[in-house]
């Protein structure tokens, strides 16, 4: 984890540059180009994004107009709740592969865990994985009994977790559930949201002692955990800041502060109880 472009290896061998951009409710047209053009000129190689955001054809635009090698851009979307099902996912995947104006997307996930379905709709997952229309499969927002339920009878185990993850839902259970079977735990919103994490004294104080922002502290504690991260913004300083923090380590007692800092405390829905 020394440079912007290091990444997890999957249990496929594909590779998955640690941190990424998120662009969940960043808007489509030119302030999504915009965000995903300032980060592949930072450095970045990973985007992420989801047919619920309504952005993909932005995100691919962006892309393309970079310059950069398709196959340098890791490239993460995701199927919502209301196309699960088996025969439904294959249509909505072929409307992302579309929007994006790619031929394979680098990773697929099942957005959230919805009750009768994710079963089939991970299903539709393999087939894509197995007929070469995407690199690499896994879900999202899965807790450790959703992931259990799916290992059960899956083909292909999946390869990537992505799921709320910060200093005050630090997940350890299900972290340690996720590297016992080769599945790369990845933080949406790992900054919180509304800059409370970014007062906090611990944070502030650690920060302080690497000439570092609380934001970047956090970041890197994500990364030595064995995180992939993908921060959101549309600010190009703030964008740059968030890469900028493959210089510095943080100790065994900080990133044990850190963990302390947990109150199992939710800011987006619970995996159990989500009605949408």
């Amino acid at each position: 984890m020394k440079h912007l472009q290091d990444g997890a290896t999957l249990h496929n061998g594909v590779r998955m540059p640690w941190l990424g951009l998120g662009v969940y409710k960043v808007e489509e047209g030119d302030e999504v180009r915009r965000a995903v053009r300032t980060a592949l000129e930072v450095g970045y190689r990973h985007v992420d994004t989801a047919a619920f955001y309504q952005n993909e054809e932005g995100v691919g635009q962006a892309i393309r107009e970079s310059g950069i090698p398709r196959d340098q851009i890791f490239v993460t979307t995701k199927v919502w709740n209301s196309d699960q099902g088996y025969e439904s996912t294959l249509k909505a995947f072929d409307t992302s592969l579309k929007k994006l104006g790619f031929d394979y997307i680098d990773l697929y996930l099942v957005h959230w865990p919805v009750k009768g379905k994710y079963k089939e709709t991970y299903k539709a997952l393999e087939k894509l994985y197995k007929d070469g229309f995407v690199r690499a499969i896994g879900v999202s927002n899965f807790q450790t009994h959703h992931l259990e339920d799916v290992l059960a009878d899956c083909e292909i185990k999946p390869m990537v977790n992505q799921v709320e993850f910060h200093p005050r839902l630090t997940q350890k259970p299900l972290l340690e559930f996720c590297k016992q079977h080769h599945i790369q735990l990845e933080a949406w919103s790992p900054l919180m949201r509304g800059g409370e994490l970014l007062n906090e004294p611990t944070l502030v104080n650690i920060a302080k002692k690497y000439d570092k922002t609380p934001a970047q502290v956090i970041l890197r504690w994500d990364l030595q955990h064995e995180v992939v991260t993908i921060p959101k913004s549309v600010t190009p300083e703030r964008i740059a800041q968030n890469a900028n923090i493959f210089d510095f380590t943080l100790t065994k007692e900080e990133m044990d502060a850190i963990d302390a800092l947990n109150e199992n405390r939710r800011i987006g829905p619970d995996p159990d109880n989500f009605d949408f």
